[in-house]
């Protein structure tokens, strides 16, 4: 293990915190204590500047990028993945046709040119797309990249045995075709102003079709090409220890390599451990050079970026920590299948109950003692771009006005324990989330209001490589939501929100059948989103399709079908001596790492 990684281990600091957020004053005084006494080496790259040539060390040390993911992955296929972290560890080796920087512009990655109406690229009837490819691009094992791979992929990605992810995203598609080596047309079902939600961004990932063409289906799970990918970006893994530590190389088959691209030789990206462990490497001690998702509380990242060794970056998009409510019953079985659409829960599926939680919610203080800067409390499901942010939604903490609503509904506490009951039922709510402080402390705050107006609540934390995984056996995967509640954070991924809005249809609702790999699973089901749904999918009016937009975001907040809590920054930690990080909001932290160079 190299000595970074090791140092970082062995010096894991997790602080320990009260549950009441009025010891917050207290807890800073001991952090300010923590950091004066904690050992804080300056790396090599803080050193002054010289003259003088670089030992071999020092040279070596220039060409590595040391990345810290507290996330661990745990597989490098992000089409079988739920999880942010799986997919930011594959952008290093995999590539979509193209993406959009964080002023909405398209950014060519395997595409040659950005598909128009006046170059032919965009049919006038809004039907289909056709993209050229760059020709002389090479898979990192020297294989030749075509548009072959772009139709395997749209075959693996909806092979319904697969499982993909991102299998809803390309439900739109009727045909893909090479129509030779470097064009392919995409025709979709129905007409589709959103040409650029397939193959672009996060979800638009090519695969390598001769590494995985004896592996679809039900083998897609097998495939070696899952830990070991071959891929067309900057870098190839050389060595992967799911959980724990992916290594990279320059890929020498990178079609800029010409160009001096990637800057650096070798990436030593570390899973595991805590944020706030992560943050302090980048911004205090200076032992990695990038962390990710830096979910941590407003004050430490402060004192933490005080030691000057490397800068917080918030990026405010489309990103939303929310709560999600299951209208199914995740205690009971129905046909062997626990939370199954065909089941309701016995007090989430009544609205005016979901109502009441909505109200219960502190948003401000979550906001403000957890999040400071980094967050802003939104009552809405669809934040970014700003044009779909709706004006029409107001969030309230109203603790009377949320225990009214109960009585209304007949929950009250009938035997004297604290706890509301109906029909002999208790108002017990299980409450999950993946590990971290930060989603800890917001559990106790929703956890305290919750339990003042007779709901009983247990909280339950789980690690995030578990919560997030997509593997269809793990029974704590947040598609599975085998719990009254979780949360956590996600929002769309292109500046079209088409794909990011399915969430909510009936049709997306995640179950046994379809290897729980569908978005819908809080397994909410209404006709009326549905159809406005459906409508937006085909109006070719920009104007008339944002106004579907919202009112589809409405009626989620209406029918609290979602809880939104804070409109979050992506965050973060950059150290100094690292240039050419540019994050955006429809792309993952690692979109454009051909470009990032030690200063």
């Amino acid at each position: 293990m190299n000595q970074w990684i090791r140092r970082w281990v062995n010096t894991k600091w997790v602080p320990r915190w009260g549950d009441r957020s009025f010891f917050l004053p207290l807890v800073l005084g001991s952090l300010v204590c923590t950091l004066l006494f904690s050992g804080c080496g300056a790396p090599s790259s803080q050193q002054s500047p010289t003259t003088t040539a670089p030992t071999t060390s020092q040279a070596s040390a220039d060409t590595v990028l040391r990345l810290l993911y507290w996330q661990s992955p745990t597989i490098l296929n992000p089409h079988l993945s739920v999880g942010f972290k799986d997919a930011e560890a594959s952008r290093l080796t995999l590539e979509p046709l193209a993406s959009y920087d964080t002023a909405g512009q398209l950014v060519l990655f395997l595409a040659a040119e950005a598909p128009s109406l006046e170059n032919g690229g965009v049919a006038a009837d809004g039907r289909s797309v056709t993209w050229k490819l760059k020709q002389g691009v090479q898979w990192s094992d020297g294989e030749p990249f075509t548009a072959a791979d772009v139709v395997f992929t749209y075959e693996f990605v909806t092979n319904p045995d697969t499982g993909a992810v991102s299998a809803g995203t390309y439900n739109i598609i009727e045909t893909v075709e090479a129509i030779d080596d470097y064009t392919v047309k995409i025709t979709f079902k129905e007409v589709n102003p959103a040409w650029s939600n397939v193959f672009v961004g996060t979800e638009g990932m090519i695969l390598p079709r001769h590494r995985y063409a004896d592996f679809t289906g039900a083998k897609s799970r097998e495939a070696p090409a899952n830990l070991m990918p071959v891929g067309t970006g900057p870098f190839r893994v050389t060595e992967f220890k799911p959980g724990d530590v992916v290594l990279y190389e320059a890929n020498p088959n990178y079609r800029d390599a010409a160009a001096g691209k990637p800057f650096f030789q070798r990436i030593e990206l570390k899973g595991g451990g805590d944020a706030t462990s992560a943050a302090r490497a980048v911004l205090q001690t200076g032992d990695a050079d990038f962390a990710y998702n830096l979910q941590v509380e407003a004050p430490i990242l402060q004192q933490l970026e005080a030691a000057g060794q490397g800068t917080v970056v918030a990026n405010f998009g489309s990103l939303v920590e929310r709560i999600l409510l299951n209208v199914s019953d995740p205690n009971t079985e129905v046909e062997g299948e626990r939370s199954s659409a065909k089941s309701s829960h016995p007090f989430l599926s009544d609205g005016q109950v979901r109502q009441a939680l909505n109200l219960a919610i502190d948003r401000d203080s979550i906001a403000t003692q957890l999040y400071g800067k980094s967050g802003k409390p939104t009552a809405n499901f669809l934040v970014s771009p700003e044009s779909y942010n709706s004006p029409n939604t107001r969030y309230k903490f109203d603790l009377t006005q949320a225990a009214t609503l109960l009585d209304q509904a007949g929950w009250k506490d009938t035997n004297g324990n604290g706890t509301r009951d109906k029909g002999g039922k208790e108002m017990q709510l299980l409450f999950q989330t993946s590990v971290n402080p930060l989603r800890q402390k917001t559990q106790e705050i929703v956890k305290q209001s919750f339990q003042s107006i007779g709901i009983g609540v247990e909280l339950k934390s789980i690690d995030a490589s578990i919560f997030f995984s997509g593997d269809p056996a793990n029974p704590d995967s947040s598609n599975h939501f085998y719990a009254d509640l979780q949360m956590f954070t996600t929002g769309n991924t292109n500046p079209d929100p088409g794909a990011y809005m399915k969430t909510y249809l009936c049709n997306e609702i995640a179950q046994k059948a379809n290897n729980w790999s569908t978005e819908n699973i809080s397994r909410y089901c209404n006709p009326a989103y549905d159809a406005l749904w459906q409508q937006s999918a085909t109006e070719l009016d920009p104007e008339k399709r944002r106004q579907l937009f919202i009112k589809m975001n409405d009626l989620l907040i209406e029918d609290a079908a979602v809880l939104p809590l804070v409109h979050r920054a992506e965050t973060a930690g950059v150290g100094n001596h690292l240039a050419g990080v540019s994050l955006t909001p429809w792309d993952l932290n690692t979109w454009n790492s051909a470009d990032w160079t030690r200063k």
